[in-house]
């Protein structure tokens, strides 16, 4: 109903801001992570926003990212995971580190996500497995990995891992220790590299 809202942000509360456009004032909820990105109250703001309707309540949620938004709309799709627990964990987890806890199945990551219990976790990693793919994630990195002399399977997968946050030295050694097996995919080689790096 609402893509996005362009504006001044006129105010930050604890959890939500406030952006005035057309000399109306929006209460948008934002994930923490997002929250601590923003400027200075006074300056130009875009959030994608995503407007959740109940029977006794309407709220606007905002993020700096579409594909933020996308994740929450996602997650928030699972059956006991609400609005607020969504805004949870897109504030402890990017969005990168949130595909990687669903691929390799880690719930104790997820589960450090404020309101959120194991069993809330794992049922978010078995209902996203097949939606929340790391494809897109690869395929922001293919571009960089062209740069560089390993343009294959193992060449996505370092640059794939420093995107993830991981240094240059641990991403390549992650993925030596992996090894390349016959029929590698760059996905399959990174789910063994990020449990290499894990365990």
């Amino acid at each position: 109903m609402i893509a996005y809202i362009k504006g001044v942000l006129a105010d930050k509360e604890e959890s939500r801001v406030i952006v005035e456009t057309g000399g109306i004032g929006y209460g948008i909820f934002v994930p923490q992570s997002d929250m601590e990105r923003l400027p200075k109250t006074g300056n130009m703001v875009e959030l994608y926003t995503y407007f959740h309707v109940k029977e006794d309540e309407m709220k606007l949620f905002g993020f700096l990212s579409k594909e933020e938004k996308e994740l929450f709309k996602l997650i928030i799709g699972v059956s006991g995971i609400g609005p607020k627990g969504g805004l949870s964990i897109l504030s402890a987890l990017s969005p990168n580190a949130l595909r990687m806890a669903v691929v390799s199945g880690d719930a104790k990551a997820i589960a450090k996500s404020p309101g959120i219990g194991k069993k809330t976790a794992e049922k978010l990693i078995l209902e996203l497995k097949d939606k929340l793919n790391l494809e897109q994630m690869l395929e922001q990195t293919s571009e960089g990995a062209a740069n560089i002399e390993n343009t294959g399977v193992q060449g996505e997968v370092i640059e794939a891992l420093t995107e993830l946050g991981y240094g240059q030295t641990e991403a390549w050694r992650a993925v030596r220790n992996s090894g390349l097996e016959e029929g590698d995919t760059a996905e399959s080689l990174l789910k063994r590299a990020l449990k290499n790096i894990m365990f």
